[in-house]
């Protein structure tokens, strides 16, 4: 449509607007159509002429810089069952954060469903949701449309035609059966890869580390990226290898580390060392000790008191120093061998009280089986249960009926419920968000019945998760039969 017929047009509609005749005001070639009919057909035809004009015509031009992309990818597994959608939809909207939308999704996931699309969708960025939405993190972050990740193993020469999700899981199960050919395809190619591209490659190295491994972790020693480099160092401690300053020089961490640690003795008959933090003069100093804690790793510090990983954890004295018991968990959980690791879980958990909580920080590290656990030694302390909210890594769907009854747990659960105290409802409300997800579809019906009895109300937004856990296995039932 050219000027001057937009202009008429214009003219047309504000005359119609107030309430006159249009057909002496229409472009010619409009005329032409209406011209033999009577007065009232003439302005209808215009307007159905001037109606096409403006939803066609009219209608804006789409920027160049769109492209058009492929349809989303069909997943591995079957889409939630429509009438599962807003349970599921509830379940998302009260979880407060990702990492509680990312627990929903697992539930899900391990129930062998995926969600919609229009309900959730996993960011380009996201390295925490199920391996099953890689196709769809994929297509996120595609920019060119076109290409599509093969189905056939990752090599070196299909690399590029894989893209980031896909490649971090190829390699990630590489790691797995063939470590040795996941590490020479990294070596290959992390170079090219920015800078968070290669740390992503490179932490992918911690499934099945192995000596064999150290050398190419050495070499990264040069690498552009500080952060490859803290990491490569971290991944070289878990095989028991130093850093490259252990000498009590200037630039030797470990040794001013060591200086806010102090060494005693315990014990009449068979004396043996004791490990406790050094009382700290100033704010100074304690950050200085959180940093050193982050920069170095256990076998280092470990060494300036001339001990091994496993004598010196098992030395520390926890609960001097809560702050300090925060920082060498996370530094074990980071440069701690394995062995070191499953040695501190046991030793903690079958301990109890307190200082077992800062297992939580060991979780990434932990199998299974630590995992259940550490989660069924917290449901027995009633002081720390909602320590359980910040487990992380967790199997879903596995805590039966029995963890819970014969335990603290329920009775404190019931308790909260049934009070007064704002703090203690939003507490119970956020272990039951974190309980339906660890619990199988029995647990969480039960559970449900529970806390209603106790006084929740039946549709209260902190049952979401145990309500989609337990009509999950309800849909699953009715497929089977």
């Amino acid at each position: 449509m050219n000027e001057g017929e937009q202009t008429g047009l214009a003219t047309m509609r504000d005359c119609w607007i107030t309430g006159g005749a249009s057909f002496d005001l229409a472009p010619t070639a409009w005329k032409t159509i209406a011209d033999d009919a009577s007065a009232d057909e003439q302005e209808r035809r215009l307007l159905a002429i001037a109606a096409q004009a403006l939803d066609v015509a009219l209608r804006p031009a789409a920027p160049k810089t769109l492209k058009r992309r492929p349809p989303l990818p069909r997943l591995a597994l079957p889409m939630l069952p429509e009438r599962l959608r807003p349970l599921s939809r509830a379940a998302l909207k009260h979880a407060a954060d990702a990492r509680r939308k990312t627990r929903v999704v697992t539930l899900i996931a391990s129930r062998g469903f995926v969600l919609h699309p229009m309900d959730w969708m996993p960011v380009a960025s996201d390295q925490n949701s199920p391996d099953v939405y890689a196709p769809w993190i994929d297509w996120q972050a595609s920019l060119d449309g076109e290409r599509h990740a093969p189905q056939e193993k990752l090599t070196a020469e299909n690399w590029d035609e894989f893209y980031p999700a896909a490649r971090r899981i190829a390699l990630a199960e590489m790691r797995r059966s063939e470590p040795a050919s996941a590490r020479l395809l990294v070596e290959a190619k992390a170079s090219g890869e920015p800078a968070e591209a290669r740390l992503a490659l490179v932490e992918l190295m911690r499934f099945g580390l192995n000596p064999e491994d150290a050398p190419f972790l050495k070499s990264l020693s040069a690498d552009r990226s500080g952060k490859v480099r803290e990491l490569a160092g971290r991944l070289l401690a878990r095989l028991g290898e130093h850093g490259r300053s252990i000498d009590g020089g200037p630039d030797d961490a470990a040794a001013e580390l060591a200086a806010f640690i102090s060494e005693g003795k315990s014990g009449f008959i068979r004396r043996r060392s004791i490990y406790t933090p050094a009382k700290l003069k100033s704010p100074a100093q304690e950050k200085r000790r959180a940093e050193l804690f982050e920069t170095c790793n256990l076998v280092d510090l470990a060494a300036r008191f001339s001990a091994s990983e496993p004598e010196f954890i098992g030395a520390w004295q926890f609960g001097a120093d809560n702050n300090a018991d925060i920082l060498i968990a996370r530094m074990v959980a980071a440069s701690g061998s394995d062995a070191t690791v499953t040695h501190m879980a046991d030793a903690l958990v079958a301990d109890g009280g307190k200082p077992a909580l800062f297992v939580l920080h060991l979780t990434p590290r932990l199998d299974s089986r630590r995992k259940r656990a550490l989660v069924r030694m917290i449901l027995k302390q009633a002081n720390y249960l909602n320590a359980i909210n910040l487990a992380e890594g967790i199997d879903a769907g596995w805590l039966e009926w029995d963890d819970l009854s014969n335990r603290s747990a329920l009775a404190a659960l019931r308790s909260a419920v049934a009070g007064n105290d704002d703090a203690m409802r939003r507490g119970a409300d956020d272990m039951l968000e974190t309980i339906g997800f660890l619990a199988t579809a029995t647990t969480a019906a039960k559970l449900i019945d529970e806390v209603v009895a106790a006084g929740m109300p039946p549709a209260a937004p902190s049952l979401s998760v145990l309500r989609l856990n337990a009509a999950l296995a309800e849909h699953q039932s009715r497929t089977d039969t």
